[in-house]
């Protein structure tokens, strides 16, 4: 499955690499309230607490645009046309998925930068470090799990504590392809700074998830009609045939000169 998720994920953004572009371009819009509105202000007024204040805010409007992207890229998941008027509606629809993510993020951003250095820094050494590994690994294991947050939301039902639920019980149940995907994403993101972040960027990295959630609820719909069926062997060639069919091959020749195919 993760072979065919890469296939389909590269020729989806690829397809649709100047939507994605201009997604992008607007995060990078928003990003510059956190980023760059604090050292302003701090110029004029030189203030910790206003600052903080300044970054929790920006955190929180990137989030809500990016739940509404999440929204929006379902179409190029499910062989569609995007439509950039989807990302107003996804807008209206998913603000409150927003807000929660990014109040998570804004947390970590305290625990990373805050939380986990004092108790490193406290006496005695041994019970620092204990409750630093402890908030750590809780920590990666919310990352594991919310990285799915904005695709659970979106596919399975509009309600925000059920759909921290399911993150955590899919995080729990395909933990290789949870792994996988932190790795893959991070990386993505690395790439996407040679690229300043316009390519593939937070929507590039918001397709593969949405891909990936997509293609791993085939395997929760066959166990629903299998229920006897061994969770560890689950038939992906056969269930992967219609979208194979769907996604079709290319060549290098396909990729650079469409038109000539």
């Amino acid at each position: 499955m993760i072979g065919f998720l890469l296939k389909k994920s590269l020729y989806d953004m690829w397809d649709n690499m100047f939507k994605i572009v201009a997604l992008n371009l607007g995060f990078i819009a928003f990003s510059a309230i956190p980023i760059f509105l604090p050292m302003l202000v701090s110029k004029i007024y030189n203030s910790d607490l206003l600052n903080m204040i300044i970054s929790a805010i920006g955190i929180l409007i990137c989030s809500v645009y990016l739940s509404a992207v999440s929204y929006s890229i379902r179409s190029i998941s499910d062989y569609g046309n995007y439509n950039f008027g989807e990302l107003i509606e996804g807008l209206k629809k998913t603000w409150l998925a927003g807000l929660v993510m990014g109040v998570f993020i804004f947390l970590l951003f305290l625990i990373v930068t805050i939380v986990i250095p004092f108790y490193i820094s406290m006496e005695p050494p041994l019970a620092g470090l204990a409750l630093s590994a402890l908030i750590f690994w809780t920590m990666v294991f919310a990352l594991l799990s919310l990285q799915y947050f904005f695709a659970v939301y979106n596919r399975l039902g509009s309600h925000i504590r059920k759909a921290l639920k399911k993150c955590m019980l899919i995080s729990l149940d395909n933990t290789g392809l949870s792994v996988f995907l932190i790795i893959h994403n991070t990386l993505a993101l690395l790439l996407s700074v040679v690229f300043a972040f316009m390519f593939p960027g937070p929507a590039g990295v918001l397709i593969y998830i949405d891909e990936a959630l997509r293609l791993r609820l085939l395997k929760y719909d066959y166990l629903e009609a299998n229920p006897d069926a061994n969770r560890r062997k689950i038939p992906w060639d056969a269930l992967l045939i219609e979208e194979r069919e769907k996604t079709g091959n290319r060549t290098f020749k396909n990729f650079i000169f469409p038109w000539k195919d």
